[in-house]
């Protein structure tokens, strides 16, 4: 029996028409340089697209190369519409976006709920954008591939890190945390927030994000945990915020786009 979470933020987020939204997808993709090394995760950021689209883009570009290689996403966000401890599967089988349906990888996250920290619990992920905003660029540039979704809510790095861990893979396997940075500071104190952040994720030190740096500061902070034991490097490429995009500059939100590989 096929259990599809239909989309909930299209036409909020992101057009909810196929046809402007791949347009609108593809605009942002055509501007970012996809060189660079291989990379096995990626940290962007999940606001509407006319504020952090093109920031997400930047970061997204580099997955061209490996359009037929990645055959499964591990996509982790921060829960923002439901409170709950540890990191919340979903009994979908399937995410639907207006470019279509991804199917879940239902054996992995059968692995993963064995974990105590791992639960299924469909209202995490009914409204949760974090995760959601993602999918179309994915769609956009993989080929054939299944989704991994989990809304990480009260849980420690060390939580994030041994499901990481387990999910991890070969090259067959990508990951993705989403996260914003800094939230409703002036333009200046979001620029310092920022590069304070941007550098502690540079260097693999997710001890130095504070609570209020990133939105999605558990995920972040389990990918680096488990990226430093596996001998990663982390490296910025596009930091900037709703001042800069599409916004006023007295209360913004940052976004950072980062590749680890």
């Amino acid at each position: 029996m096929h259990n599809i979470r239909p989309p909930a933020v299209a036409g909020m987020f992101y057009p909810a028409d196929a046809t402007e939204l791949q347009a609108q997808v593809n605009d942002y993709l055509r501007h970012p340089s996809a060189e660079g090394m291989r990379p096995k995760a990626l940290i962007v950021p999940h606001a509407g697209y006319v504020y952090s689209g093109p920031v997400a883009a930047s970061a997204y570009a580099r997955l061209r190369p490996l359009r037929e290689q990645i055959t499964r996403v591990i996509l982790l966000g921060p829960a923002h519409r439901v409170a709950f401890r540890g990191l919340a599967a979903s009994s979908a089988t399937a995410f639907r976006t207006p470019l279509g349906d991804i199917p879940l990888d239902t054996a992995m996250l059968a692995n993963l709920s064995v974990l105590p920290q791992v639960r299924t619990l469909d209202e995490a992920h009914a409204l949760e954008h974090s995760l959601e905003v993602q999918l179309p660029f994915l769609q956009t540039l993989l080929n054939a591939f299944t989704l991994v979704p989990l809304v990480v809510g009260d849980a420690s790095y060390a939580d994030v890190a041994e499901v990481l861990e387990q999910a991890w893979g070969g090259p067959e396997t990508l990951i993705i945390i989403s996260s914003d940075l800094s939230h409703y500071h002036d333009y200046a104190t979001a620029k310092h927030m920022d590069a304070t952040t941007s550098r502690a994720i540079e260097a693999l030190q997710p001890e130095r994000i504070d609570f209020d740096h990133a939105c999605g500061r558990t995920p972040v902070g389990g990918l680096l945990t488990v990226a430093r034991a596996h001998g990663l490097q982390a490296e910025i490429v596009d930091l900037r915020n709703s001042g800069d995009t599409a916004g006023p500059r007295d209360q913004v939100v940052g976004y950072g786009a980062y590749v680890l590989h």
